[in-house]
């Protein structure tokens, strides 16, 4: 039996997304910045799905500008907006818990002579509204904080934060990182006082290399890609028209039946915890219950290094990690655990369990049945 649980690594394509992209690939080819029928055709499609994604977020369609991806998107809002800004000022806020295009981003405005506040999170993954209130200043340019964390699922109160943020400074911009929230909560930009909010379209059942930055109508960005001025200056290069189409029509379909499939999979969530809690000495690691994400679970098996965990189980069809997957080809202690207090024996003895609207109960079982037989066994034979 197969059983993939690493959604927030990637996620498998719709169907009708593969098959969108295979026409566009073949029949509709056109560069949308020529002036033929062809043309006009590629452009018609990616102005459908800037559509299809500002309906969902609720804004205009002139706000969606396309990536490469949430990294990329990261880049952009952050590096565009500090470079825009920094007449107004050179401080940053961020958390400790962010993606790696986040934080290795901070990093390299540091270098640039910005000033960055890092904030701490509480154990289960959230920020303290009065760290934040306290960090923010008259110099402040931009906030960035993720909505829903991507190796715990920690959950962010975006809402809070942005109203608090326009209340301290109503100069400061607002960024979220939206990979793992996008498709799983919706979000409105306008009503949560965000600024920029990063997306990647394979987190979400469409295509990988492709992703969108909203960025709010006032908000100024200096572009961080040069060339011949496509999207407004903002990110130029001849758009990846099949990718976007599919990125649109993902959008659309994440959002179809969201209550239901979100509630399947908080099910498909609690049925793992509750089952791997039979296993002694675990450790489930993030927000409790319904506060945290229905797709990711954070467990520490104390005793059993993840890397060996992960490939017994890959051993039994079952594909999981051991954190983000941007950083399993360098692994090292996840800071997202440090920072909420998880003790050094257990940092590496993690693994995460990512669900999708594809994930079934029956591969929820098998995995408890494998998890339950091969972790006593490697423990049995364990130095660590």
């Amino acid at each position: 039996m197969e059983v993939y649980l690493d959604n927030s690594a990637t996620t498998r394509v719709f169907p009708e997304v593969a098959d969108l992209m295979t026409k566009i690939m073949l029949e509709d080819y056109g560069n949308p910045s020529s002036m033929h029928f062809k043309g006009v055709q590629a452009e018609l499609y990616v102005k459908h799905a800037k559509e299809q994604i500002a309906k969902q977020l609720k804004v205009n369609e002139k706000e969606i500008i396309f990536t490469s991806g949430g990294t990329e998107a990261d880049n952009l809002a952050l590096i565009g907006a500090a470079m825009a800004n920094r007449r107004s000022g050179s401080h940053l806020i961020t958390t400790r818990i962010e993606h790696p295009a986040v934080l290795k981003t901070m990093e390299y405005l540091e270098q640039q002579g910005f000033k960055v506040t890092y904030l701490p999170v509480d154990n289960t993954g959230r920020i303290r509204l009065e760290d934040l209130q306290k960090s923010i200043r008259q110099d402040t340019i931009l906030v960035s904080v993720m909505h829903t964390n991507n190796e715990i699922g920690a959950l962010q109160p975006v809402a809070e934060i942005g109203a608090l943020i326009k209340r301290m400074n109503p100069r400061t911009l607002f960024h979220v990182d939206a990979v793992q929230g996008f498709g799983k909560f919706r979000i409105f930009p306008k009503k949560m006082y965000i600024d920029l909010l990063s997306v990647s379209g394979h987190k979400i059942h469409g295509p990988k290399g492709i992703g969108f930055l909203y960025v709010g109508e006032k908000v100024k960005l200096h572009p961080i890609v040069f060339g011949g001025g496509q999207q407004k200056g903002i990110r130029s290069g001849t758009e990846n028209v099949p990718a976007i189409a599919g990125l649109g029509l993902a959008s659309q379909k994440i959002y179809e039946n969201l209550d239901e499939d979100a509630e399947r999979m908080y099910s498909l969530r609690e049925k793992l915890i509750e089952g791997v809690s039979d296993i002694r000495n675990i450790q489930i690691n993030g927000c409790p219950g319904r506060e945290g994400a229905p797709h990711v679970v954070s467990i520490s098996f104390r005793g059993v290094r993840s890397e060996v965990l992960l490939h017994a189980l890959e051993d039994k069809g079952i594909c999981v990690s051991a954190g983000s997957a941007c950083a399993a080809k360098h692994p090292r202690p996840s800071e997202t655990l440090k920072a909420i207090g998880v003790e050094r024996p257990l940092l590496e003895s993690t693994l995460r369990f990512s669900l999708s609207l594809f994930t079934t109960e029956e591969e929820i079982v098998y995995t408890l049945h494998t998890l339950h037989e091969i972790v006593p066994l490697l423990r049995r034979y364990s130095r660590y």
